[in-house]
């Protein structure tokens, strides 16, 4: 399996949408959703994963999975009730999150020094939900250090997870390179159940590094993919090739119609942009489009100079 991975400010709907159209992805999971002290209102759970109108699923029929992050686990647990009657194909917890914004109220990575609240999480939120709901987690290799990996994996088995992913990294080590993929052969030892490996994975020689090295069948790709759609494509020998720039245009032309009828007027150039930005790691189009319209904010400029003009332009 590919997965696309959860990126708060970046990986949303509408990039969804179109990264699984392009194809070679299995499975989404959401942004997450935070949970405090209230039980939200469906809305909230539609509002940032629209896909559950449409059976919880993208365009392209590609499942996306919900995800919740806090440390409140009667909360959560309900939060998690009220999600299932949307009928996801599954609900994923977040214990990977580096924000300090987040860390700072008990949220994402700063829970991985405590896997016995973990374990409460995961069993809370798998009793709340039907049996046919997957519940699965994303963590990283630990907070400021590994010394817990093992003992958080095992939390999550033993709370009813299914799944873990593992981002290949502590909280302190943010998104520095290198990814510790080999760590993550100690958790696939230590657990019952599906192990993906995530972190670092930009290239097909990356995605053979991390599976080599984890010993890991399946990924979760991030960054990676948002600077290269055609990505999964490759990794799974679909299209070796990847994507041209010349099929990538009219895709990015119909991600900032998206963008224009759903975001703010004062942030949809900004949003064009950040895809751009990652876009010139892979296709030299991109950075030359970038360099050109770095200081451009109007959309309507942005879009008559990106996309009215040939292709070959860039």
């Amino acid at each position: 399996m590919i997965l696309l991975a959860p990126m708060e400010g970046l990986l949303d709907h509408i990039l969804r949408d179109v990264l699984t159209r392009i194809g070679g992805v299995d499975r989404c999971v959401s942004e997450f959703i935070r949970v405090t002290d209230q039980l939200l209102p469906s809305r909230v759970f539609t509002r940032i994963v629209p896909e559950l109108r449409n059976g919880g699923r993208t365009a392209a029929g590609v499942p996306v999975h919900p995800q919740l992050l806090g440390s409140d686990v009667s909360c959560l647990a309900e939060n998690a009730a009220r999600l299932a009657e949307l009928r996801p194909e599954g609900i994923d917890l977040n214990f990977g999150c580096p924000a300090k914004c987040v860390n700072r109220h008990r949220g994402g990575a700063v829970l991985l020094d405590e896997p016995e609240l973990i374990h409460a999480i995961v069993a809370a939120v798998r009793r709340a939900v039907p049996a046919e709901v997957m519940v699965s987690a994303k963590m990283r290799l630990g907070y400021m250090d590994a010394h817990r990996t093992l003992d958080v994996a095992r939390a999550i088995a033993e709370g009813g997870g299914s799944e873990i992913v593992v981002h290949a990294r502590t909280k302190a080590d943010g998104y520095k390179p290198p990814a510790y993929w080999e760590r993550i052969a100690a958790v696939r030892e230590a657990v019952d159940l599906t192990v993906i490996a995530n972190g670092e994975i930009w290239t097909v020689e990356h995605a053979a590094l991390a599976r080599e090295r984890s010993g890991c069948e399946h990924l979760m790709l991030g960054r990676g993919m948002v600077a290269d759609p055609g990505l999964a494509l490759r990794v799974t020998g679909q299209r070796p090739g990847g994507l041209p720039w010349i099929e990538l245009l009219p895709l990015m032309q119909d991600f900032f119609a998206q963008v224009r009828a759903t975001v703010a007027p004062r942030h949809q150039g900004g949003r064009l942009k950040q895809w751009l930005h990652y876009l010139k790691r892979v296709y030299p189009e991109a950075e030359a489009a970038y360099a050109e319209l770095r200081t451009v904010n109007a959309a309507d400029e942005l879009a008559r100079r990106l996309f009215a003009a040939p292709a070959a332009a860039y």
